[in-house]
């Protein structure tokens, strides 16, 4: 943990066209222990997880009847919505982020503690990345082409430069990319 302020670093999913919706339906083909790894080393940075509405429900109706490292780390994990429809959350440690969010997460950045982990959440990484506050982008690219689906950037993205920080391949084919603000 660091009292120099706090990172927000976005992880996400990513087919080859940039579609990072619904991982759930074509991820877990490429899912093994390398990647395991990268995932676990981001979560063991974090002391909160950063969630959009979608997000947070499809985690909170799957984790909380899990066992295991990954289930105990998320539900352990103080957690953030950002939504302007859910009031309220009902997963333990859950915070539903009232009002501006980027003001929220400019105020959170500067208190002390570890990063914090956006996961998922498209239209929350974008807004975050364009408003200067996602301090790395992590995408973990997936050697498949999906034709449709939401994807992280659309033809409308403002222009963000970035600098690639890491890089690594995993034997399944996926890139693990780390971006940062150049």
């Amino acid at each position: 943990m660091t009292t120099e302020g706090r990172k927000i670093v976005a992880g996400l999913f990513v087919s080859l066209d940039g579609v990072a919706e619904a991982p759930e339906e074509w991820h877990f083909p490429y899912l093994d222990k390398e990647m395991g790894a990268a995932v676990a080393q981001m979560q063991s940075e974090a002391d909160t997880l950063l969630m959009g509405r979608l997000t947070y429900e499809t985690f909170a109706s799957t984790w909380p009847n899990r066992t295991g490292p990954m289930a105990a780390a998320l539900n352990g994990i103080r957690k953030l919505v950002a939504s302007t429809t859910l009031t309220e959350a009902e997963w333990n440690n859950t915070t539903v982020i009232d009002g501006d969010v980027v003001a929220f997460l400019k105020d959170l950045k500067q208190q002390p503690g570890g990063n914090i982990n956006l996961s998922g959440s498209i239209s929350l990484t974008r807004t975050l990345l364009e408003a200067g506050l996602l301090d790395e982008l992590r995408l973990m690219v997936h050697p498949i082409v999906l034709g449709t689906g939401k994807r992280l950037f659309t033809e409308d993205a403002s222009r963000v430069p970035l600098r690639l920080t890491s890089s690594a391949t995993f034997a399944t084919g996926v890139l693990d990319l780390t971006y940062q603000p150049a």
